[in-house]
């Protein structure tokens, strides 16, 4: 085997999707194909980097060694595209990138203490039509005192008070999830746009994803770091929250001390003055680069930047192979394997 092929072999060993497949069973017509031996496959399209799926099965056709480590043992069982299509669709629709991933956290982070968990954004290009947003009508509300009789609307509660009382997975089920478009700020500070989706991730010091959550490209960073808090605090246990100036919120503040962790949030500036940290704040601040080097490393080296299929649940399918690898990938990184 060629030392890409034992590679594979050892990120199989590593992320063990065949534990959370479970096969269908069709006792008339076609039998169903392995769907175990197509979900290793799509980890080795993320690790190898392949595009397209017609790739990755000229590459199972070519290569004789990837055809039998990924499940196959024969050209002949290889199946087909359309079929590959079908069981992506499964894999969506049953959320296996999500389960996979909080499998690997728990087993390999759970008794881990971790100190710094950074939390950032980023942005992900789309290959469908951006839904345009259809404007709120406003509730006009009468100036001065109410006449007698009278009661003015209630305001709206806003998603970061709300989110506050709900449980994670209720927050992040009430994002907007569509493709549309959105705009955010680069490295450099300079404005851009994009149609698709947005990448919210929690980071551990060792660049190791810890949760992924996946929004339409126009939610605010601010609106996702209360139920990444939560989910996190759930899988692991860790110290310090480390975020840049778009999470400075007086709920996010709250809800970080209130699970027992110490925020260090990049200040906004008040009243036209800069607030700035003190010295040791402003040191671990400086470990926050693990998320944007994750960010970097999901888009470069594991399919982020070659998203081919529409629909969030299947965009967030392609990006949780690409995510599931990279642990496995750092994890060997970072065990000396």
């Amino acid at each position: 085997m060629t030392e890409q092929e034992k590679h594979l072999v050892k990120v199989f060993e590593l992320i063990e999707i065949e534990k959370h497949i479970q096969q269908n069973k069709q006792y008339t017509g076609r039998p169903a194909v392995e769907r175990r031996a197509i979900a290793r496959c799509y980890v080795a399209k993320a690790l190898f980097l392949y595009p397209h799926t017609r790739n990755l099965i000229h590459e199972l056709q070519a290569r004789p060694n990837l055809r039998i480590i990924c499940g196959f043992t024969s050209q002949q069982k290889i199946p087909s595209e359309s079929m590959f299509s079908r069981a992506f669709a499964e894999f969506a629709a049953q959320s296996l990138g999500q389960v996979v991933h909080d499998s690997m956290v728990q087993g390999y982070l759970e008794n881990e203490l971790i100190g710094h968990v950074s939390r950032d954004s980023t942005a992900i290009a789309g290959r469908e039509k951006a839904v345009r947003k259809q404007k709120a009508v406003k509730v006009l509300r009468k100036r001065g005192r109410p006449a007698k009789g009278d009661q003015r609307p209630p305001r709206e509660e806003k998603r970061l008070d709300k989110q506050l009382r709900q449980e994670a997975e209720q927050a992040v089920a009430e994002l907007p999830i569509v493709c549309d478009r959105g705009v955010k700020k680069n490295a450099k500070g300079f404005k851009e746009s994009w149609n698709g989706y947005k990448l919210h991730a929690d980071v551990n010091d060792a660049m190791l994803p810890l949760s992924v959550v996946i929004t339409s490209a126009s939610v605010h960073d601010s609106q996702v770091a209360i139920p990444l808090m939560k989910m996190t605090s759930k899988k692991v246990n860790y110290c310090y929250d480390l975020m840049d100036a778009a999470y400075d919120a007086k709920q996010i503040w709250e809800q970080s001390k209130a699970l027992g962790h110490v925020a260090i949030i990049d200040r906004n500036r008040r009243k036209g003055k800069a607030v700035l940290m003190s010295p040791h704040e402003a040191k671990r601040y400086n470990e926050r680069g693990s998320c944007e080097r994750f960010n970097g490393r999901l888009k470069e080296d594991f399919g982020g930047r070659h998203v081919m299929v529409r629909g969030h649940a299947k965009v967030a399918m392609h990006l949780m192979f690409g995510v599931v690898a990279l642990f496995a990938d750092q994890l060997m990184k970072l065990t000396g394997h």
